[in-house]
């Protein structure tokens, strides 16, 4: 469970990101005043320069969390930064303005991934320096192609200046074999090259490269032409040492495939490829027991061999560590062996097919794990940020996610795990609204009283997520996390959050639908007990909240229950205490007195239980502040009052917390209602309750809210009741204790 502290360099790094736009600023810089230029960013203080280690590292994580536009990526000048490599893996926000920063840059190794504008352009905001001397090149799904013009020709004579270039990645583009041709005559010193999921139709052009060529990648080529002889060059490559051959049809993710394999003869060759370190077939022709030991024997340096999508994985050279050409340093993909799965998912984090069936397979271990596995957490966590927009992976991930952080798992593992596991699981949720079972399994990671309680996140995006899934689904199992959910997250989040949330005619209409049912039914389970505190949350101290609670039906319904489950305390203390935060609302009191609460709340403050016969007071309190009460019904305010005095002076404070409050302005006006002493005793009866069992929190409270100086001029008022002054010299005296021991440095002078 315990985590080691992050480097500093580290923390400062993601401070920046998380704060990137305080730290520039913007500079018009005119020529002349009806000309002016457009505004130069740079960074507040201009004399910062950053050496390359941290140029680099931030630039990269800037783009991997999606903040890097032009505006930002200006920023990374040469007057203040450092750049050799440049990784972008999210460029979506940038054009070739913001890349021509590089221009003055001496980069020697660029990786940028889906870029929006073309290679050509992005060759062309390169600088002179590095177009001479760059030495490797990744522009993985980015284009060829503007979306005005054709510029392939441009492309591949771009691609022709970096005469310098070692390594190339032309990866799911339109690449052609016309600019393979082309980029094998132009580029002299190239060694690794990958062309998976490009518009090659053939290796044919590579055959000038045979005695050079270190690392070769054609994924994924699905050509029609694709045959022995378009492979041929292979036969002869003797300096590879890497090789992907592997394919991914888009068959069902968990069934096998096969596809033609022209190039499989090649195996049964012993003098193939003899310096190859690294081979992957995957979704080949199943090769079979007597080729591959062949080929095994034959390739002594081979570490790395991809046999997803084959039934190979399972042959016992590959499963069985007694057998005799097992391997322990031979590291194989499949779906056979938890490590076969787990190679898979570090290796082929792009690939969703491969990924797919690799989750659906690991689901079946983590159903049996018992105890932390935060290294195939991190695993599942990054393919599923990697392949966000694939249903099928972000399905089987939270599947996995789920069973890995259940039960007693979830409290061995350290809240920043569980925090990122939270992260994904809610983009899954925000991206798949309408899956039932991807929704099921999000729910079910996040109904954790260690998740909710302890791990940081987003708890207003988390509840508003909950709220939706609720409002989408009738499933009684899915209602009843989310209530659960909401209940807790609803205390939470902010009264202005809340008040978000629970404003919303669908959402308060769901939650009344669901309590509605159980009362049609005369059930009281848990879903009906989380709904009743979800409701009674979103309703604190938002009368946005409680008018809407009012117009779907919500009153009515509650009046209903207290009629109906008398003497259950645990409904009559949810359903009072929503009631009791709508009477804290003056406007909407008249309501109260309208559905003729008062002889409900009269009964209900004789309750034995304390809970039940404080809210119940609590509500009467407020109803007796408001003008016209003998309007609005026959029983007697005094005599009403009296009850109220009786009850409170009965009462024993519990052990515990009886309540919550987010703070004391409810009780203010309370507190200065001087004709009636007995609501000013259930104000301060409350505060000193609450005071007495967490003075840390609401000592604080009252101190910042200015409520000592109401209490001390009431404790000093002769005219005040007796009873109400000696409990606000309860309170100031607790007020004094609080003071002396979290600022004992004080003078020790008293409220």
């Amino acid at each position: 469970m315990y985590d080691n502290p992050k480097t500093l360099k580290d923390l400062c790094i993601n401070y920046v990101c998380n704060n990137i736009e305080k730290v520039y600023m913007a500079e018009q810089i005119s020529e002349t005043d009806l000309q002016p230029s457009e505004p130069e960013y740079m960074f507040i203080d201009n004399n910062v320069y950053l050496p390359m280690e941290i140029s680099e590292i931030l630039l990269t994580n800037l783009s991997i969390r999606n903040k890097l536009n032009d505006e930002i990526l200006s920023l990374f000048s040469h007057k203040n930064v450092y750049l050799r490599n440049v990784v972008l893996p999210k460029t979506k926000h940038l054009t070739t303005k913001g890349l021509r920063t590089l221009k003055k840059h001496k980069i020697k190794k660029l990786k940028v991934h889906g870029l929006d504008c073309t290679v050509n352009e992005l060759i062309g905001s390169l600088g002179e320096w590095t177009t001479q001397n760059l030495e490797s090149l990744s522009v993985s799904n980015s284009s060829f192609i503007s979306n005005s013009y054709e510029v392939k020709f441009c492309v591949v004579v771009s691609l022709s200046k970096l005469k310098n270039l070692r390594s190339l990645d032309v990866s799911n583009t339109e690449f052609n074999t016309k600019n393979l041709s082309a980029i094998v005559e132009d580029l002299p010193l190239l060694e690794i090259l990958d062309i998976s999921n490009t518009k090659v139709d053939t290796l044919l052009p590579l055959e000038k490269k045979k005695n050079q060529l270190r690392k070769l990648s054609v994924y994924n080529l699905k050509e029609t032409t694709m045959n022995v002889i378009a492979f041929s060059p292979l036969k002869f490559m003797t300096s590879l040492t890497h090789l992907d051959l592997s394919s991914e049809k888009q068959a069902h993710p968990f069934e096998t495939f096969s596809c033609d394999t022209p190039w499989l003869q090649f195996l049964t060759d012993p003098n193939w490829l003899p310096n190859l370190v690294s081979l992957d077939i995957s979704g080949s022709d199943n090769v079979g027991p007597r080729i591959m030991q062949d080929f095994l024997t034959n390739h002594k340096k081979l570490r790395f061999l991809g046999l997803m999508h084959m039934d190979d994985c399972g042959l016992a050279m590959f499963t069985v560590p007694t057998h005799p050409l097992y391997n322990p340093d031979l590291v194989v993909t499949g779906v056979v062996t938890q490590e076969q799965l787990l190679t898979g998912l570090k290796r082929y984090p792009n690939r969703p097919t491969y990924i797919q069936k690799c989750l659906y397979h690991l689901f079946k271990w983590t159903e049996k794990y018992i105890s932390p596995k935060v290294d195939i957490i991190e695993l599942i966590l990054n393919v599923m940020n990697c392949l966000s927009d694939s249903f099928p992976v972000q399905m089987a991930g939270t599947a996995c996610l789920y069973n890995l952080t259940k039960s007693d798992l979830a409290s061995k593992i350290h809240p920043s795990v569980l925090a990122k596991v939270v992260e994904a699981t809610l983009d899954a949720m925000e991206r798949f609204p309408s899956y039932n079972q991807l929704q099921k399994n999000t729910l079910l990671t996040l109904c954790s009283d260690r998740i909710l309680q302890d791990v940081k996140m987003d708890k207003f995006r988390c509840a508003k997520l909950v709220l939706d899934s609720l409002h989408f689904f009738n499933d009684v199992v899915m209602n009843r996390m989310s209530v659960a959910i909401c209940s807790i997250l609803a205390a939470k989040i902010s009264t202005s959050e809340t008040s978000q949330l629970g404003s919303n005619p669908r959402y308060m209409s769901k939650l009344l639908s669901i309590v509605c049912e159980k009362l049609t039914n005369q059930v009281v389970d848990v879903t009906m007990k989380f709904t009743l505190s979800a409701l009674w949350n979103l309703t604190d101290e938002s009368p946005t909240t409680c008018k809407v609670f009012i117009d779907e039906g919500g009153l009515e319904l509650y009046m209903n229950i207290l009629n109906t489950f008398i003497d259950d305390s645990t409904v009559e203390t949810k359903v009072l205490g929503l009631i009791n935060n709508i009477a804290e609302v003056p406007h909407l009191r008249a309501m109260l007195f309208k559905n003729d609460i008062i002889p409900t709340l009269r009964r209900l403050l004789q309750s034995e239980q304390i809970d039940v016969s404080y809210f119940a007071a609590g509500i009467i309190a407020h109803l007796a502040c408001e003008p016209g009460w003998e309007t609005f019904t026959a029983n007697g305010k005094t005599e009403v009052l009296e009850e109220l005095r009786y009850a409170v002076k009965q009462w024993v404070s519990p052990e515990g917390e009886m309540v919550a409050y987010r703070s004391f302005q409810p009780f203010i006006g309370l507190l200065n209602s001087t004709d009636t002493p007995q609501v000013q005793l259930w104000a301060a009866w409350a505060i000193l309750h609450v005071c007495t069992k967490n003075a840390k929190k609401y000592c604080a409270m009252l101190n910042k809210e200015n409520g000592v100086e109401i209490l001390q001029k009431i404790a000093l008022d002769e005219s005040v009741d007796l009873e109400v002054s000696e409990l606000c010299y309860h309170i100031l005296d607790l007020m004094n204790e609080f003071r002396s021991i979290s600022n004992p440095v004080l003078p020790n002078d008293t409220f």
